[in-house]
């Protein structure tokens, strides 16, 4: 990944650019337009080569060439031409002008440009700014945001960041006293050093400031931009570091794999593909790290971006984008080399970094649980339900304050809250509260009952609370599953499953996986357990790979099986779940899957749980209630951002958007907050 970047596009060999001029003349020339002729010309040239090009053209021709493409073409493939043949500086002040023109700014774009660019391009661009709309940039930003956004955007504006690699010890240590001191030392967030150090500060320097902050604070850089910044004012410095965090060993995976520059698949998907967004990217890194983009991409998300784009984009459009994109990284069936040493360098990371977990509800502070069980008494008394107030209630207090308030329920009123709470409620909103007045092993005991209840089975519940929860979780499970239903939770498992899915599940269920360290000469020796066709001797069947991914898998301890996923890729060139994925299927598969991305970042397993569960047409109530009743005390905060880092929109944005009445307030609540 280093410095080096790896384009898409390069000069054409045998260029001739004055063949080529005609060759455009001719395409445009008369009814119509061969558009084929166009794209495959203006693709497969250097933006240097396209200059010259212009130039010829308006030598023999005594025409503007970008005109006469304006006038031929048409929609999403006129734009994207058109920017191809614009000089890079133009390009990106004709996007940063559409960006603060009109009603609303396009703060994203803003943020992508800005945040991306080089000392040199970034003094191109003012100039190109100034040429194309005699306007100054720097005025037109000042006058189209505010507050510290706006004074970072200046600040970057200046192209003044420090270009020496030589870097200060001295002055490394004193940046990240003063960045903690700014942050996380203080009541309230001192923003105006966090501008001055990731504004001007040189790349090799943040690298060893971000690794040193790390190793000082026990914290990534990261975490803190999140914690103490808020808004546009936070993405924009989160965008400005990612640059740097791909080679920082101060951060995890999620910094690694993502890029201010990197389509994110949220923008080729379905209606609203965002082809603003895709086309500046495209364009704008065909000659820089087109390669490098695709896999990122390929490593983060499990699909090329090739396929990604043929799947989601049609005509000349596509296939313009397609020779941009210069190859599919699906083709093979598999990660190619340079992709899993990216996923591997992630587990490096993984072993360094550890993020707190926190959840959104907390103790609430001089609880009285007396009061709460005579608001709630009120609140359910007399004619309708005062839902407002056992939504505040329950939603605001810790799971051992609502047991401390069934239990004053019962004393002072000689009823049961529980079946109070029944009569009153119904719906969403009833298994919602009522879910957050159980305890958490009797919750996840019915909801396992549920799944297993009735004609059919709820596999994916089944493997999402088995596949995710500790040893201590999972045996206060078997004990709540024991005390209500006078069955064995593993009784239970054996009667409604079958196959290498019940081996699983039961493995799972008994709760001994191993809690110590990781063990590297294990590690190396479990990582070669894989497929016959990338082992290096014969293997046996399906089923007696099942059989020993399955004993590692259910037995090991989180921090080891994540040192076997990183041998495992050293290896073979494979991640574990992508060969997971395509070696086994159904159940098992899903099984396994789950297990690995729970091991990798189980905050991120749940965001996509949740990002699913309200997906499409419908929403999966019972997997979001779920969720949030089970997550909500543990890591919900975690899972937030998360969301919003991968779909580009905070959980609070997406319920919002997918429930609606008392359920929406409650699932809101347990939110905590937005993004």
């Amino acid at each position: 990944m280093g410095a080096k970047y790896r384009g898409s596009i390069h000069d054409f060999p045998g260029f001739d650019p004055n063949q080529d001029a005609e060759a455009l003349y001719t395409a445009m020339k008369g009814f119509g337009s061969d558009k084929e002729a166009i794209l495959d010309i203006i693709t497969s040239r250097s933006n240097r080569q396209r200059q010259e090009i212009c130039q010829s053209y308006k030598s023999l021709y005594g025409k503007d060439l970008i005109a006469d493409l304006k006038y031929e073409l048409t929609g999403k493939f006129e734009r994207l031409i058109v920017g191809l043949m614009r000089p890079p500086a133009y390009c990106d002040a004709k996007e940063i002008k559409d960006a603060i023109s009109g009603i609303g700014t396009d703060e994203k774009c803003l943020i992508e440009i800005l945040a991306s660019r080089t000392n040199e391009q970034m003094h191109q661009l003012v100039a190109a700014y100034k040429d194309a709309y005699e306007r100054d940039l720097e005025a037109d930003i000042i006058g189209d945001t505010s507050g510290h956004f706006q004074k970072m955007l200046v600040v970057l504006l200046q192209g003044t960041r420090e270009e020496d690699d030589v870097v200060s010890e001295d002055l490394v240590q004193q940046d990240v006293q003063d960045l903690y001191e700014a942050g996380e030392l203080k009541w309230g967030t001192d923003e105006a050093q966090f501008i001055y150090i990731l504004g001007n500060r040189s790349k090799q320097h943040l690298r060893l400031v971000f690794d040193e902050y790390l190793k000082t604070t026990g914290k990534p850089i990261e975490a803190s931009i999140r914690g103490e910044l808020s808004g546009d004012f936070e993405k924009l410095m989160l965008a400005v570091g990612m640059g740097f965090w791909n080679t920082a060993r101060s951060y995890r995976h999620s910094s690694l794999l993502s890029s201010p520059c990197s389509p994110n698949p949220l923008v080729l998907q379905g209606l609203g593909t965002r082809d603003n967004t895709l086309i500046r990217i495209m364009v704008s890194r065909s000659e820089l790290d087109m390669l490098d983009i695709r896999e990122i991409f390929r490593t983060k998300y499990e699909k090329s971006l090739y396929s990604m784009i043929k799947n989601d984009t049609s005509g000349e459009y596509k296939k313009s984008l397609l020779k941009l994109c210069g190859g599919d990284d699906d083709a093979a069936g598999q990660f190619f080399p340079e992709a899993a040493q990216v996923a591997y360098q992630m587990w490096e990371l993984s072993a360094v970094a550890r993020v707190e977990l926190k959840g959104t509800v907390r103790p609430a502070n001089d609880f009285n649980p007396d009061a709460d069980a005579k608001a709630l008494r009120k609140a359910m008394k007399g004619l309708g339900t005062d839902e407002d107030t056992i939504i505040d209630i329950i939603t605001h207090r810790s799971n051992a304050q609502r047991q401390q308030i069934r239990q004053t329920f019962k004393s002072h009123f000689g009823r049961d809250l529980m079946s109070d709470l029944k009569s009153e409620i119904s719906g969403d909103l009833a298994r919602l509260i009522l879910g957050l007045m159980m305890p958490p092993a009797h919750y996840d005991a019915k909801q396992l009952k549920k799944a297993m209840e009735g004609a059919g089975t709820d596999e994916k519940a089944l493997i999402e609370i088995l596949a995710t929860r500790t040893n201590a979780e999972i045996r206060a499970i078997n004990e709540a599953y024991k005390e209500d239903y006078h069955k064995s939770l593993e009784d239970a498992l054996s009667s409604d499953t079958s196959g290498h899915f019940r081996r699983i599940l039961i493995s799972l269920a008994t709760g001994n996986r191993e809690e110590g360290g990781e063990n590297l000469d294990q590690a190396r020796e479990d990582a070669q357990v894989r497929p016959p066709e990338i082992a290096d001797t014969p293997s046996g069947d399906k089923t007696s790979l099942e059989t020993r991914f399955m004993t590692i898998l259910c037995t090991r301890s989180y921090p080891h099986l994540r040192r076997v996923f990183q041998e495992f890729i050293k290896m073979t060139n494979y991640d574990v779940e992508h060969t997971i994925k395509k070696e086994m299927s159904g159940d098992v598969r899903d099984a396994f899957v789950a297990i690995v991305q729970s091991v990798k970042n189980k905050p991120l397993f749940f965001a996509d749980k949740l990002y699913k569960s309200m997906k499409g047409a419908g929403t999966d109530e019972k997997t979001l209630t779920r969720i949030m009743v089970s997550r909500s005390e543990i890591d919900l905060l975690n899972i937030r951002r998360e969301f919003i880092e991968k779909y580009d929109k905070s959980l609070h944005q997406a319920i919002e958007g997918d429930t609606s009445g008392d359920f929406l307030k409650a699932l809101l609540a347990l939110c905590g907050g937005e993004d």
